[in-house]
């Protein structure tokens, strides 16, 4: 699933390329998605002009003239810019035709994303008004985090995976910055200490920086239309890697289920 990581970085790539582009109409191939795509979406769309891109947890958004729309990549979906020439493949399902001749394609191969269109204030949208603190904001603080931990006896990390709690972690990212912060991912989100609530927002902001530096570079050299799908060269350090050496003490990462998602880390390095 694309992560808060590589939301941002389409969100880098994608939107200096559609600002300020008039959307000349909208092809539907598939209009059932997560979601049925609204079929006034094309005529209420056409003639706006996109103002902005901005994102808040994993959501897209594209402010235009009147209206807002979100973006919902689900499982497997990504965005792309790309000439008007090229022809769509089998799990293209959307195109924004925009000026200039060039499309803002919408691929996904599992069908579970999600667009919305809304004259309202976005942030208030339903979807989007009752998310957490972004994790990358300045105001992102160990303080609040353990406020809302007060009298939590679920475990950290799946306290870390609450949207209402933090926008948009993941379970690939919340894996990694328990690792980075040596906590084990099991303990209870009430009993960890102030110190330690500060070395894990710390170490939450530094993995995401990492992941998106990272997603950065792999596309420093791709020319603007290029696809930016799937997971950019990342090195984890215990996602997905069940029975390998821990980078640190060499023991092997264990992995477990926990709240229905698999959890990796280093029953030595994290306590």
């Amino acid at each position: 699933m694309p992560e808060l990581p590589e939301v941002e970085i389409t969100r880098l790539f994608v939107g200096p390329i559609v600002k300020g582009r008039k959307i000349e109409r909208v092809d539907v191939r598939t209009p059932s998605l997560r979601r049925p795509i609204p079929e006034e979406l094309s005529t209420e769309l056409s003639g706006e002009r996109i103002l902005d891109c901005t994102r808040r947890g994993k959501y897209l958004l594209f402010q235009c003239t009147s209206c807002c729309i979100l973006f919902h990549l689900g499982m497997s979906g990504h965005l792309s810019v790309v000439p008007s020439s090229t022809r769509p493949c089998r799990h293209d399902h959307l195109d924004f035709v925009l000026s200039g001749g060039l499309y803002l394609r919408y691929t996904d191969p599992r069908r579970f994303g999600s667009i919305f269109r809304t004259r309202s204030a976005p942030l208030e949208h339903p979807l989007l008004r009752n998310l957490g603190p972004e994790p990358l904001a300045s105001e992102f603080c160990a303080r609040d985090l353990i406020t809302r931990a007060s009298n939590r006896t679920i475990s950290i990390k799946q306290f870390l995976m609450d949207s209402h709690v933090i926008a948009g972690l993941g379970n690939i990212y919340t894996n990694e910055s328990l690792f980075h912060a040596g906590i084990s991912p099991l303990r209870p989100a009430k009993e960890l200490t102030a110190h330690e609530y500060q070395r894990l927002t710390s170490a939450i902001q530094y993995t995401l920086q990492e992941a998106i530096s990272a997603g950065k570079a792999h596309f420093q050299s791709c020319h603007a239309t290029e696809d930016i799908m799937g997971y950019f060269p990342l090195r984890f350090r215990v996602y997905g890697r069940q029975g390998k050496p821990c980078h640190i003490c060499d023991l092997p990462i264990t992995r477990i289920r926990l709240g229905q998602r698999s959890t990796y880390f280093c029953s030595h390095c994290q306590s």
